[in-house]
């Protein structure tokens, strides 16, 4: 081979390796069958809607299926980091999460989580600090909720919400905003997701003669606990956290979920909501996409993975100033810039992140719903 032959055959090698780092990789995570599927399939559909480049940067997306299964969820995230991969969105379960926070951490690889439970970032410590979550945390929601409570004359609350970090939260933030509103947790009862039976755990609640009860839990197991309840008779108002904010809650809770009040995103009353909200359009657009590709509307955990892209597309344009994706120097200089994120209009409300605040949502990310004539409506 002539010396210029070898010159242009390394010019060319060097060109295709400059390629191929400059597209950025994210894995993705979801709960898409398994117990927790309800979940995970609607954030596993989002994935197609991802944006598909960052600045001049493509984005390659590779999804994985967890199955619902925290052991499966470690398995997937040592893949996707042996793989390369530059940031992680996922996984779709608070218990999945919490068992891969080191894992990501040590790697130093951003995780974007989808998840419900504050405890994903707090206490936010060494290893948290590469985690990111993409739904409001529980203080946000759950003040609406007390809020409500306190102006409706609730003295007494009831509680009952699933035995993982998920209920362990929920129930922590509960009796703190409770108390200072002057209402006292009067039960708590705690069941595990895959249980087929609440009896017990309904009649001790009504034992205690709440003038409320709050559900905490993820999915369709937020539906056994409230239609239980109704089944014993339970005269109080039932409230509902973000992790019933899926259409498949009306579906299965049927009547007996009717007048059920939770606080959640705008997606699940967009017709209500003023145009003047600032993720209105956002929330629309996504809608829309997923409609036009599934013939369906998305539960808002889907929108929570479609954030997830957002941020990222925010964040990578300024993450590669510092260096090629694939790199330690990216990945870093990535979680860096998610930290910095201002103002960001998304589906689920506005992100303005910080070094203490790896959620970012305010008050723009909640509405006080109720269900009415068997569809969501805004609470007024």
């Amino acid at each position: 081979m002539t010396m210029k032959r070898k010159i242009c055959a390394l010019v060319a090698g060097v060109c295709l390796a400059v390629t191929a780092q400059a597209q950025v990789k994210v894995g993705v995570v979801t709960s898409s069958s398994g117990p927790i599927a309800l979940v995970g399939i609607p954030q596993k559909n989002s994935v197609d809607l991802l944006p598909a480049k960052a600045g001049d940067l493509d984005i390659q997306y590779i999804s994985l299926d967890d199955a619902s299964n925290p052991t499966a969820s470690v398995t997937a995230f040592k893949k996707l980091i042996g793989d390369g991969v530059d940031a992680i969105i996922g996984p779709s379960g608070t218990p999945n999460a919490m068992g891969v926070i080191q894992i990501a951490a040590e790697a130093q690889v951003p995780m974007l989580a989808p998840v419900g439970s504050s405890a994903v970032i707090l206490p936010l410590t060494e290893q948290k600090k590469w985690v990111f979550k993409t739904t409001q945390n529980d203080d946000i929601i759950a003040s609406a909720l007390i809020d409500h409570m306190a102006s409706s004359g609730v003295k007494t609350l009831g509680f009952v919400g699933t035995a993982d970090p998920f209920g362990e939260s929920w129930l922590n933030v509960t009796r703190e905003l409770a108390e200072k509103a002057g209402i006292k947790v009067v039960a708590a009862e705690r069941f595990q997701r895959q249980d087929t039976s609440l009896t017990a755990q309904s009649i001790k609640l009504i034992a205690a003669r709440p003038d409320a009860i709050l559900v905490a839990a993820p999915g369709s197991s937020s539906v056994l606990p409230q239609t239980t309840l109704v089944d014993q008779k339970y005269p109080g108002q039932i409230y509902q956290t973000h992790g019933a904010a899926l259409n498949d809650f009306l579906k299965l809770g049927g009547k007996k979920v009717e007048g059920t009040i939770l606080a959640a995103s705008l997606m699940l009353v967009m017709d209500e909501v003023p145009d003047s909200h600032p993720s209105k359009t956002v929330a629309r657009k996504y809608i829309d996409d997923y409609k036009t590709k599934y013939g369906s509307e998305p539960a808002t955990f889907g929108a929570n993975v479609y954030d997830a892209g957002l941020l990222l597309q925010a964040a990578i344009p300024e993450a590669a100033k510092a260096g090629q994706p694939g790199t330690v120097a990216f990945r870093q200089a990535l979680r860096d810039a998610l930290e910095q994120i201002k103002d960001l209009p998304a589906t689920q409300g506005v992100y303005t992140m910080t070094a203490e605040d790896h959620s970012g949502f305010d008050e723009r990310g909640r509405e006080l719903i109720v269900v009415k004539d068997g569809t969501w409506r805004l609470l007024k």
